[in-house]
């Protein structure tokens, strides 16, 4: 599948390409990404930015990058699944400096809206660090709920944030 394109009142959601890489290369490899297991070393983060694109191909589904009209990657946001997860998965962060201004959760319903909507998934998840609290209340505006009986990937403590099709 084509990735789609996604436009809210101030970003364009779209494919990663490979000037974004090194925008992504700083997330994961900085102290930001300790809610995702992090730092990470410059292999795993092109391993993942490779994974976020690839999963277009293979999964219909995958990886987009926050766009702003007067330019520059500001963070990526993704619907993401494969062995890793064992449900489909919303997730999203923010590049350095980028944070506070609402574009997680601006991007994160566009993709929400889009997966339960034209891809037509039913339920999608967040998979959220309990001590994530910018993450958990980015999910709790978008309207997820905590699902406690949630499968959860790998053994890191994980709360299972769940979105649900509107009926």
């Amino acid at each position: 599948m084509i990735p789609p394109v996604l436009h809210t009142e101030r970003l364009t959601l779209r494919a990663p390409v490979m000037a974004d890489f090194a925008a992504y290369c700083a997330f994961v490899t900085s102290d930001r990404a300790r809610f995702m297991g992090g730092p990470h070393s410059e292999g795993t983060a092109w391993s993942w930015f490779c994974n976020d694109v690839a999963q277009w191909a293979l999964l219909d589904m995958g990886g987009l990058i926050l766009d702003r009209p007067e330019g520059g990657p500001l963070g990526q946001v993704s619907l993401t699944h494969g062995p890793q997860f064992p449900e489909p998965e919303l997730g999203w962060f923010l590049f350095d400096g980028a944070e506070g201004q609402g574009y997680a959760t601006e991007a994160a319903a566009a993709l929400r809206d889009w997966a339960l909507g034209p891809r037509g998934l039913d339920t999608i998840v967040s998979y959220i660090d309990p001590d994530n609290a910018a993450s958990a209340a980015v999910a709790r505006r978008l309207g997820a709920t905590i699902d406690p009986n949630g499968a959860t990937p790998g053994n890191a403590p994980t709360q299972v944030w769940r979105y649900r099709r509107a009926a």
